[in-house]
């Protein structure tokens, strides 16, 4: 488990540090105190959780949050001393899994990341009605009819856009490259169309994310490869 803690108080750094290698001590801690950094963290470093404090020297926590949901479902703990309610609502409205007040007991802090990383384990649960059926949360692929569904609303896909979510649900949370999933198109002519295979996967990874709210297609390498998350 990789955790990351963006916070401008080096204090704090250490608090939860020592707090987390009490409980998780094969966990790896990194952290930064600048907003910038800690959104760069997360795309080059991919952590399981990401404690969040509001205030930071740079650029606001809020600020942070809106652009780490841009990319990544993460799961993501609000840090900080404001205990007004309409910043935990501000926060939690934008894609926070919680919200912490300073000062914390180490076991709030502990009870806390451990919730929030049993909710991910359980909606990114796979489960398979057949060796045939992909289900993760709401979204269903069913790989015999071609047919993609979001919950009970079927979605429609082209089937270009089918065989690229194929292909990356099959390769899930390992990168795969452009020239891969252009590779595994059916129509010979659309297999050297980097045009038309833009449009596809863009408007794939638009569709699905405006249908189930977060993110699952990751674009990596200035969209030289991509990642399926569930």
């Amino acid at each position: 488990m990789k955790i990351l803690v963006v916070e401008d108080s080096l204090e704090i750094i250490d608090a939860v540090s020592h707090t987390i290698a009490l409980r998780w001590p094969d966990a790896s801690f990194i952290s930064t105190t600048m907003g910038e950094t800690g959104i760069e963290m997360v795309r080059r470093e991919q952590p399981d959780v990401v404690i969040l404090d509001l205030g930071l020297p740079d650029i606001t926590g809020f600020q942070v949050l809106h652009e780490i949901r841009s990319f990544s479902d993460v799961p993501l703990i609000l840090l900080t001393v404001r205990g007004d309610e309409i910043d935990k609502i501000k926060g939690l409205e934008m894609g926070a899994d919680d919200y912490i007040v300073k000062p914390f007991s180490p076991g709030e802090l502990l009870a806390r990341i451990g919730t929030v990383l049993r909710r991910r384990q359980i909606s990114r649960q796979r489960f398979y009605s057949d060796d045939k059926t992909f289900i993760r949360g709401q979204l269903r692929v069913d790989f015999v009819s071609r047919e993609v569904s979001i919950g009970d609303r079927p979605l429609k896909l082209s089937p270009s856009q089918y065989e690229i979510l194929h292909q990356l649900i099959a390769s899930e949370n390992k990168s795969v490259s452009r020239q891969e999933l252009l590779e595994k198109l059916e129509d010979p002519a659309q297999k050297t169309n980097l045009e038309y295979f833009n449009y596809c996967i863009q408007k794939l990874k638009e569709t699905l994310e405006s249908e189930l709210g977060h993110m699952v297609i990751i674009v990596e390498d200035d969209g030289n490869s991509y990642k399926f998350v569930g």
